[in-house]
């Protein structure tokens, strides 16, 4: 194998294989990057065998085809720090690949490509399009509220739905859930919603380039891909039964308030520096005409701010962890957000775009 290609173009797709492959694994032939070169350019594949990834780079020279798996981590910290425009990559006699740019160099050992896991090609049957950029959008509107730690291991992962001619997007933690659709074109619903890790949604956006490029998405029974111009990713879907999320969503509320969403979302902050990591909370007092934030904390004190509101329903009051709502409000579409909910102990239903509602536990504050 000997490939010439641009410094940085190679610099950006070892960084994107490098967000798949692990850095320690059990399976050490894991840890590398597989490069193979043809006359359609330079391909890199990674995998950790939840999330495969193959990525193009179809502006280079190939003087001789061929594979070479090489430690994914330390190409891709050499090439970085080459000065380099250019790269030079060859397959010696002994297997080892010579990594060159300008007058330096490195040579790396290789590992035999028949131990390297085969990895999928994007299978179009079935597969419907949508905008690159509506896709990265759904993901960023609920990937955050999607488990980290403990709970359920389905709710690891982002609900992903097809119905009605919308592609739906769901994920909670038990505490938050954030729901966001977008209308697609599809000849017929998926047959049953399908549970993505947050890892492989992650990666599906991160290799999109451009906005505007349409991608394609194809759903199978074990595992979802997605092909854009430049690279095909591949998620294995979780199994498991995801929480009735329709069910924490509540349909009808007693008080409504809309406030300007960035105003609402300073003064929230503002109120929220006062309390302590052991007890975040933040009540919201409510009335005709008004919000006002109420923070406290034994051991720095107490805030209080207050803000225009239009409110239907009666003076109540509701408390919640400042950090939640403030993370769904970072993601917000309209310039006017609205709080939905019955009690001080019903969850609050924020709706945060035309096609974007976020959900909230309360908490149990005192007076």
């Amino acid at each position: 194998m000997k490939v010439l290609c641009n410094r940085e173009k190679l610099r950006e797709g070892l960084a994107v294989a490098n967000g798949v492959i692990p850095a320690k694994s059990t399976k050490p032939v894991l840890e590398n990057v597989c490069l193979v070169a043809t006359d359609a350019g330079l391909e890199l594949l990674g995998t950790d065998l939840e999330v495969s990834l193959r990525y193009t780079i179809a502006d280079v020279e190939v003087s001789e085809p061929g594979t070479a798996i090489i430690p994914a981590r330390v190409a891709l910290d050499f090439i970085r720090d080459l000065s380099s425009e250019t790269v030079t990559m060859e397959l010696g006699d002994d297997e080892n690949i010579t990594i060159q740019g300008g007058d330096d160099s490195c040579e790396l050992v290789t590992v035999d490509p028949d131990e390297y896991p085969v990895i999928s090609r994007f299978d179009t049957d079935g597969a419907f399009a949508i905008q690159g950029g509506n896709l990265t959008r759904l993901v960023g509107q609920t990937a955050f509220a999607a488990a980290r730690e403990g709970g359920r291991y389905a709710m690891h992962g982002i609900l992903t739905e097809v119905q009605g001619g919308e592609l739906r997007m769901v994920a909670t933690d038990g505490r938050r859930l954030a729901l966001a659709s977008t209308p697609v074109d599809v000849k017929k619903d998926s047959k049953e919603p399908s549970i993505i890790p947050t890892k492989g949604m992650q990666l599906f956006c991160r290799v999109i380039s451009d906005p505007l490029d349409q991608v394609s998405l194809q759903f199978s029974s074990n595992q979802v891909g997605m092909k854009t111009p430049n690279a095909e990713v591949f998620a294995r879907l979780i199994d498991g039964e995801y929480p009735r999320y329709s069910a924490v969503i509540p349909e009808e509320t007693k008080n409504h308030v809309e406030v300007n969403a960035d105003m609402f979302s300073r003064k929230l902050r503002l109120v929220s520096n006062v309390t302590g990591d052991d007890a975040r909370a933040v009540r919201l007092d409510i009335k005709k005409g008004e919000v006002e934030f109420f923070g406290r904390s034994a051991g720095r004190g107490e805030a209080h701010a207050q803000m225009e509101a239009s409110f239907k329903g009666a003076k109540t009051e509701i408390a919640f962890n400042p950090d939640y709502v403030l993370e769904g409000l970072k993601n917000c579409e309209a310039d006017l957000v609205t709080l939905e909910f019955s009690e001080r102990t019903s969850p609050g239903k924020f709706r945060l775009g035309e096609n974007y509602i976020y959900v909230v536990m309360p908490i149990t504050v005192e007076a």
